[in-house]
């Protein structure tokens, strides 16, 4: 068996060269790391690429036999531990990782779901893949985000989905004002977070709505707030005038799914 052991190799160039949006854009493809994560993906029956595996690591965990199994129906690349350690973005690698292709062909929007979640230029990718995660956990599969919202596909934010960036469809908007208009036609209400209301996440029934998550400092963009057809806040009895924008979000979509529940 060859063992790939050279920086210069081109498929070690074309992982390293994957961690630039621009490139992973130009290729549609990304790159995800560990166990779970190829687990998941192969489970979902993502376009897997190929698996590159490190024939000599110290293993922080060992790949199960049935997981191997499965690994070994696609093209497998086995490199040493050195540049496993190179193209690794975790401290602690579990020594597999994969070239997936972007799932962004379907552009369409899913007007059956009760709800949709959008995203105003979410900066922070641990608030980004929270929310992936978030929405995921309550059965949404799809998720619009606007331009200038952080990369999807950064290997911080895949991570931190723990895999529901296989679930869910991700609707990148060139202008998302434009988007929201269109998805109005649909008979759909655009409902923004605000400090500037009495209603309260309480307070409004959560059936054709969009749910605008804003900016992490500034919250939701001035033009989209006018195009809101409700506006919401959190209410919070202490000190505290705003919370973290994934947690907002978990909030207000666990409110959607109480009062799904309770019919």
């Amino acid at each position: 068996m060859q063992k790939v052991a050279s920086k210069e190799n081109e498929l070690v160039k074309h992982i390293k060269k994957l961690k630039d949006k621009k490139y992973r854009d130009m290729n549609n493809e990304y790159v995800i790391e560990g166990i779970k994560l190829v687990a998941e993906a192969i489970e979902e029956k993502v376009s897997i690429k190929q698996i590159i595996l490190c024939d000599d690591c110290e293993r922080n965990a060992v790949i199960p036999k049935d997981l191997m199994y499965e690994i070994a129906k696609y093209e497998c690349i086995y490199v040493t531990e050195k540049i496993f350690k190179y193209l690794s973005e975790v401290q602690t690698p579990q020594g597999i990782l994969a070239i997936i292709e972007k799932n962004n062909k379907d552009r369409e929007i899913d007007y059956t779901q009760d709800i949709i979640v959008a995203l105003d230029d979410i900066q922070d990718p641990g608030n980004l893949g929270t929310i992936l995660r978030t929405v995921d956990s309550i059965g949404l599969t799809q998720i619009l985000v606007s331009n200038g919202t952080a990369d999807v596909y950064n290997s911080k934010v895949v991570r931190s989905t723990m895999g529901a960036i296989f679930r869910v469809k991700i609707i990148e908007c060139e202008d998302l004002k434009q988007t929201l208009k269109e998805i109005k036609k649909h008979k759909y209400k655009i409902t923004v977070s605000s400090l500037q209301t009495e209603n309260t996440i309480y307070d409004i029934s959560y059936n054709k709505k969009v749910i605008i998550i804003g900016n992490e400092a500034n919250g939701v963009e001035k033009e989209i707030q006018e195009l809101a057809d409700e506006k919401i806040k959190i209410p919070m009895i202490g000190k505290t005038e705003s919370l973290n924008a994934s947690v907002a979000t978990g909030i207000i979509l666990y409110e959607y799914i109480r009062q799904k529940r309770n019919g």
